[in-house]
């Protein structure tokens, strides 16, 4: 493979992408409980059962989604056969039809589209992106670049629903049909823009075969390691921080504002950790994002009610530490996936199993804080629990971070920066 570096557009036109790809999260998490549950009137035991259900088929699916993408040449056409699937089942999900009897089963349906269109579309971009150059820090501008979208989508997401109509039935589905126009915009950007893989052959072998293949990869198997701590570390916050908002800090009309300055801060510092990777090499330069990370945050243990521009601090600081969790360890993986000797022909392989790594974190991390905050007496909106709050929220993460950091530090990953590499 010879040694490719990008301009500005080229590297803008292939993380174009995932900014449609970020968007389409937060309505599944957030809004579609609401929707089937409050506006159709579903049991929410119900609603709640498809919803695990088929998140739990959509994360074992992952590594098969992964091998498939491996056996197709292009992964262009993988991307352009997925997307589709994306867009009309969003579309779906918030346009049930209108016998009542139908809904649970429609949504199970619209689910499983929307979740095999996400999962094949991510797996085989991520893929692409790590087959563009050879370079270590040429993967490091790639997937910065990447991720400043896909913050981007994230903020997009939490903006538009209220400006839409809110959590309403028309709201709602004016958010899908503007999902689905993004998606064609942006995809097609990608589709068309961007910078071409080097060709390949389609990989040959059994699903089983190719996660052997991954399991035998040494430096595989440590990023994994220090990858799921740190991943467990970021997803606790996520599933507390509007509990955290309205009963310790009593401000929950700021729950916008906190995550847009924590996004927008984690776009803004991308550039830096970029910098610092070719400086430091991505493993120290992931080791520094930490333990900014754990020194921005702990603080939020000791808040409590009007703390207001305290915490928009700690978002501010923590957001710009994010910068490192996103741009570092997908780059680190295009590294690792280089050691692999059977050719780097077998990216799919090795996202799929990180994409189930990144959905099992998030699992972890619910099945972790939840009962965490019951064993301590929490209850939501009830005085005098705020305290317990405030240590599930900011004290487990840091906990997760400082081991993930240590296994970092004990890895065998690649710890200097290229140039240094290459003089060795």
């Amino acid at each position: 493979m010879t040694l490719r570096t990008f301009g500005f557009w080229q590297l803008a036109a292939y993380g174009a992408l995932g900014l449609p790809l970020a968007m389409a999260a937060l309505p599944l998490y957030v809004h579609l409980p609401k929707f089937y549950g409050g506006v159709l009137g579903m049991d929410l035991a119900l609603v709640g059962g498809i919803l695990l259900a088929t998140r739990l088929g959509d994360a074992v699916s992952d590594p098969v989604l992964g091998w498939l993408s491996d056996r197709v040449a292009n992964r262009r056409l993988f991307v352009a056969l997925a997307l589709p699937l994306l867009g009309l089942g969003m579309i779906g999900l918030f346009h049930p039809p209108a016998d009542r009897a139908a809904h649970a089963l429609w949504l199970g349906a619209m689910l499983v589209v929307v979740y095999l269109g996400f999962s094949a579309a991510t797996i085989a971009y991520y893929a692409w992106g790590a087959q563009l150059s050879p370079d270590v820090n040429e993967r490091t501008r790639i997937t910065a670049t990447r991720e400043v979208f896909t913050l981007v989508g994230v903020v997009v997401a939490a903006a538009l629903p209220q400006a839409l109509g809110g959590e309403s039935d028309l709201g709602l589905q004016r958010l899908s049909f503007v999902f689905a126009a993004l998606l064609v915009v942006f995809g097609a950007a990608t589709l068309v823009l961007s910078p071409r893989p080097p060709a390949r052959r389609a990989v040959a072998g059994t699903v089983i075969s190719s996660l052997k293949r991954a399991a035998a990869n040494r430096g595989y198997m440590w990023l994994l390691a220090v990858f799921v701590p740190s991943g467990i570390a970021a997803a606790i916050p996520s599933t507390l921080v509007l509990f955290f908002i309205e009963d310790v800090l009593d401000a929950p009309g700021s729950a916008g504002l906190f995550l847009v300055l924590y996004f927008v801060s984690g776009a803004a510092g991308m550039p830096f950790w970029v910098w610092l990777s070719r400086r430091l090499g991505k493993k120290y330069a992931w080791l520094v994002g930490m333990i900014f990370a754990v020194v921005a945050f702990v603080w939020a243990f000791g808040l409590g009610a009007g703390d207001v521009k305290a915490f928009a601090a700690i978002c501010v600081l923590s957001g710009l530490a994010l910068g490192a969790d996103l741009a570092l360890p997908p780059s680190l993986l295009a590294d690792v996936i280089d050691e692999d000797r059977s050719g780097r022909a077998t990216e799919g392989a090795y996202f799929g199993v990180w994409a189930l790594a990144t959905k099992l974190n998030l699992a972890l991390a619910a099945g972790i804080a939840l009962p965490l905050l019951d064993w301590l007496g929490y209850q939501p909106g009830v005085a005098g629990a705020e305290r317990s709050l405030a240590i599930a929220y900011a004290l487990p993460p840091c906990v997760f971070k400082l081991a993930s950091a240590a296994i970092l530090w004990a890895s065998p990953l690649a710890g200097k920066p290229a140039a240094a590499a290459a003089a060795a």
